[in-house]
C-alpha cells in the first residue's frame, strides 16, 4: 500500500514538472541569434527594442532561459547579486 502511494506521488510530480515546458516567447518579439566562441548558441528575444528573455544553448548541458519580467530591459534578479535561471526540467 505504502509503495503504490509513493509512485502515484513521484508520477504526480514528474507530470507536473512535464507541464512547465519551455518559457513562452513574448508577443511581438524579434530573435536574434548568435554563436559564443565557446560554441554556445545564444538567442535573444526583445520587443520595441527592449531585452524581453534569452535563451542560452550551452554546447554542453540543458538549455536554460534568462527572463525580463517587469519590462526594463534587464534581466531580473530575486534576491541577491545572482539571476534566476529557469531549465526545463523534463520534456517529450
Amino acid at each position: 500500500m505504502r509503495k503504490g502511494i509513493v509512485v502515484a506521488t513521484a508520477s504526480l510530480l514528474l507530470s507536473a514538472c512535464a507541464s512547465l515546458g519551455e518559457p513562452a516567447v513574448p508577443p511581438g518579439a524579434v530573435e536574434t541569434t548568435r554563436t559564443e566562441p565557446n560554441g554556445d548558441v545564444v538567442s535573444e528575444y526583445r520587443v520595441d527594442g527592449q531585452l524581453r528573455m534569452v535563451r542560452v544553448q550551452p554546447l554542453r548541458g540543458p538549455v536554460y532561459y534568462l527572463i525580463d519580467h517587469d519590462g526594463d530591459g534587464h534581466v531580473d534578479r530575486d534576491k541577491g547579486e545572482v539571476s534566476p535561471v529557469y531549465y526545463r526540467i523534463y520534456g517529450w
